[in-house]
């Protein structure tokens, strides 16, 4: 089955760190831009962090730089996104999405709508309050 699979979403408090996990199966992410977008309520889905499977460039937004790192381990055909000093404005729900597109991962994450999204991961809840 050709899925990705979230996990490692949670509740945290402002300045807690959490590490979200975005699993491939059914097939390989190589050559694949993907990315993690982020929806909070009301508001529409964002490009929080993308990275090029093909290059390994990473882009970050303004609005996360600094706190948080996205990595893919070929291996495990995962790819994971390091949260830390989290803000109540992080919260939202967390998705992954992987085209097979060669692209800077800054149009990726700016663009994905009009680049298009092969698969989707289901979700993974973000909650940072105290």
């Amino acid at each position: 089955q050709v899925q990705l699979v979230e996990s490692g979403g949670g509740l945290v408090q402002p300045g807690g760190s959490l590490r979200l996990s975005c699993a491939a199966s059914g097939f390989t992410l190589d050559h694949y831009a993907i990315g993690w977008f982020r929806q909070a309520p009301g508001k529409e889905r964002e490009g929080v962090s993308c990275i090029s499977s093909s290059t390994g460039r990473r882009y970050y937004a303004d609005s996360v730089k600094g706190r948080i790192t996205i990595d893919k381990d070929n291996a495990k055909n995962t790819v994971y996104l390091q949260m830390n000093s989290l803000k109540p404005e992080d919260t939202g729900v967390y998705y992954c999405a992987a085209h097979p597109v060669l692209i800077d991962p800054y149009y990726y994450c700016s663009d994905y709508k009009s680049l298009g999204v092969l698969y989707w991961g289901q979700g993974t809840q973000v909650t940072v309050s105290s």
